[in-house]
């Protein structure tokens, strides 16, 4: 099971709790492109802070396979480069 549905899952099962917060406010943090103290993340008991450490992981795997794609998007509408007139 992936980081997200993990965490989804806890945030469901431990709503009240400041562990679920501070997952929700990483997750959101993540999503919006916006800060997180991360002092917070010593707040995390330590199976927390392991789903905290995983939900990082997937999302810098994410970015990294959406910038893959936006750069073949890129090159595959670049217009090849004209051929040498010796050729």
């Amino acid at each position: 099971m992936n980081a997200i549905k993990k965490v989804r899952k806890y945030i469901l099962a431990h709503p009240q709790t400041e562990g679920a917060r501070i997952l929700g406010a990483l997750a959101a943090a993540l999503g919006e492109e916006q800060s997180f103290p991360l002092s917070d993340l010593y707040k995390l008991d330590f199976d927390s802070f392991e789903l905290a450490l995983a939900l990082l992981e997937d999302w810098r795997l994410d970015r990294y396979y959406a910038a893959r794609l936006k750069l073949f998007d890129v090159a595959q509408s670049t217009p090849e480069a004209p051929q040498a007139a010796n050729s």
